[in-house]
């Protein structure tokens, strides 16, 4: 199971909401570059990267910084936030971009990502499934749908996507814990091939995730508040 840091960009800053709420930001850096470095200079081996204005206005908000990031180091990097359009994923992976996150294109334009998958083939592709009460939600979180998240994956499946990111939007930035039990179900109901974000705050949550099978456990405000330390975090990737 992979440990991946998170770089939630807002207006050029590493930042972390909570619960998805945009009027509750905490910024912890002015130089993402600097803490993407340090993030791979302690070991890990993807980034995932999130532009919030971009995925609050469907626009690429910060696309120039992750094309900074990623010619300034060797890992991977995957990208959510505003990518609603094909031209717009192009710029994403011309940027050095490994992976795009699709989020609210997967519940508008379902064609869309069966066109990114065809292009730039399934492993370039993660859907974000982003869940409030079990329903997805959209736009950056800011509206919720009558969709439920095995639903969603569900419909992505039939289209050639086999990689998720599940994200409980009640638990993140919280520093409570995963909810392990959607993610339990979701797994056994699905079969996906899924990533974890939101809640984790400690490493027995992470090798809880590791033990249920997800892919991979996302970090953010454990590793920049210092509530888990991405060393030992990443210790536990043994585990499956």
């Amino acid at each position: 199971m992979e440990v991946i840091p998170a770089i939630d960009l807002r207006k050029g800053q590493v930042v972390r909401l909570y619960q998805g709420d945009y009027e509750r930001q905490t910024s912890y850096s002015t130089d993402p570059v600097a803490v993407a470095q340090e993030w791979e200079q302690q070991g890990a081996q993807r980034l995932h990267i999130v532009d919030l204005d971009g995925a609050k206005s469907g626009g690429q908000e910060n696309l120039e910084i992750v094309r900074r990031i990623a010619s300034a180091i060797t890992i991977p990097v995957q990208l959510g936030g505003g990518l609603r359009s094909l031209e717009a994923v192009e710029r994403a992976l011309e940027a050095g971009a490994t992976r795009a996150v699709l989020g609210t294109a997967a519940i508008n334009d379902p064609a869309l990502v069966e066109q990114v998958v065809l292009t730039a083939g399934a492993d370039a592709v993660v859907v974000g499934v982003d869940a409030r009460d079990g329903f997805v939600a959209v736009h950056g979180w800011t509206e919720g749908t009558e969709l439920t998240a095995s639903g969603l994956i569900g419909q992505m499946q039939a289209l050639g996507v086999f990689r998720f990111l599940y994200t409980d939007i009640a638990r993140d930035g919280t520093l409570t814990e995963p909810n392990f039990e959607a993610i339990a179900d979701l797994l056994l109901e699905t079969g996906a091939t899924l990533l974890a974000s939101g809640g984790v705050a400690t490493v027995d949550h992470i090798r809880r995730l590791a033990a249920l099978g997800v892919e991979g456990a996302i970090l953010g405000r454990a590793l920049y508040e210092g509530a888990v330390d991405l060393t030992e975090a990443l210790s536990t990737q043994t585990l499956t």
